[in-house]
């Protein structure tokens, strides 16, 4: 007797979503892709916006439903899509993000340096295509844009793809914070193709400006919130202060797979050519991290200590976010203060007083163009086709500097 594979899964979002395929469904019931259900989308953010603790599997789904809606919005229009490109398509969006590591980007260089969960991603489709028997080949030269029907790949991964419009509204839902709010539904049937690109009818030109700015406001409002980088810098300080620890050939708590990645420095290389290293990679989750940073409160090592019973009471430092460099005097000052405080070297401070900045970019139109269809059939960027006049200023790079402190140091 055939299992029945096509199965409903309720979202918050958009309701009853369907599992359109049987491959699609095993590829959801894959090891791999149940792990997303243990990695938190927003890392961190929760500590801010307490609602924020949906998964990356949450937002895979979501934009799996979108992509099911965008192309069969295209066939509509006449846009020949065969029945192995669009499942090849789903397959790609399905698996997007399926490289993400623990709490998703707030650990991307952390853990492993210098190897982007997009090449793992592209690592683990490859794994999954072997052992799906080559059934995810199509998927994968639509993921690399390597396919001759480029708007499929423009579809998975652009400046107007259904992972973005799904995490906004997805992200706008869980954290609570209404300027990220989207027509995902109004943007999705005005889209189109033209010479092989996606293109956006000039009816939907409002939903395009209104996603723009919601982009720009979400950044700023929740990814880089001056608290969220608080958090999510101190969680990147407690995995530099185990790794230094570990390298110095310290034992610490961890669990065994975590331990891996704690003891070895692994590279693209490793990964490449060591299938252990990429499946240990596949089995890491929040909770690993969680774990381990629970179990070093009780550390010797004062400063892995001292960081980690910060993040795990919420006693986040102090950030002083500004649109002007952080004056060198300012934070030698704080420094000054760390080191009496702790007791510990200048270097050693560098864990609790650090500068860094942040890049706020809504649209970048030297990468890809949104374009829209003109009533005439002319095609125009939409920066230059807006009435909006702020909307030039979101093609333009905003950049925000920034000091992190114990609240201690400045009372």
């Amino acid at each position: 007797m055939t299992k029945n594979k096509r199965k409903i899964i309720n979202d918050p979002i958009y309701g009853f979503v369907s599992i359109p395929s049987d491959l699609i469904y095993d590829l959801i019931n894959h090891k791999y892709f149940q792990r997303l259900r243990r990695i938190k989308q927003l890392g961190l953010t929760n500590l801010v916006y307490p609602g924020a603790l949906h998964t990356r599997f949450h937002h895979a789904i979501g934009a799996m439903h979108l992509m099911h809606e965008a192309l069969l919005t295209l066939k509509q229009k006449g846009v020949v899509i065969t029945e192995e490109e669009e499942q090849a398509t789903l397959c790609a969006i399905l698996l997007h993000d399926i490289g993400h590591g623990p709490f998703s980007h707030a650990l991307e260089h952390s853990i492993v340096k210098g190897v982007s969960h997009e090449d793992i991603s592209s690592l683990l489709m490859e794994a999954l295509n072997r052992e799906f028997k080559g059934k995810l080949t199509l998927a994968i030269k639509i993921f690399n844009d390597a396919y001759k029907k480029r708007f499929l790949h423009q579809l998975v991964s652009s400046q107007l793809d259904m992972d973005r419009l799904d995490y906004l509204k997805r992200d706008s839902f869980f954290t609570g914070v209404s300027e990220g709010v989207i027509s995902s539904d109004r943007i999705i049937k005005m889209l189109d193709v033209v010479n092989n690109n996606l293109v956006v009818e000039v009816k939907g030109i409002y939903s395009i400006e209104k996603f723009l700015i919601a982009r720009r406001l979400m950044y700023w409002q929740v990814y880089l919130h001056k608290t969220v980088l608080s958090a999510e810098t101190l969680l990147v300080n407690i995995l530099k202060r185990a790794k230094e620890l570990s390298a110095e050939g310290k034992v610490l708590f961890a669990t065994p797979t975590f331990k891996k990645f704690l003891q070895n420095d692994y590279t693209k290389k490793d990964f490449v050519n060591d299938p252990e290293v990429l499946n240990a990679f596949a089995r890491l989750d929040d909770t690993d991290i969680s774990a381990s940073i629970k179990g070093w409160t009780e550390s010797d090592d004062r400063i892995l200590n001292l960081l980690c019973n910060k993040l795990i009471d919420r006693q986040l430092f102090r950030t002083e976010l500004q649109n002007t460099p952080i004056l060198t005097a300012h934070k030698n000052k704080m420094i000054e203060r760390g080191m009496k405080k702790y007791k510990v070297s200048r270097k050693e401070c560098s864990y609790f007083v650090y500068a860094d900045s942040v890049n706020n970019s809504a649209y970048l139109d030297s990468k890809f163009h949104i374009n829209i269809l003109m009533g005439d059939g002319s095609l125009k960027d939409v920066a230059e086709a807006s009435d909006q006049l702020n909307l030039q200023k979101l093609s333009q790079t905003v950049t925000k500097y920034y000091l992190c402190y114990p609240k201690e140091l400045g009372d």
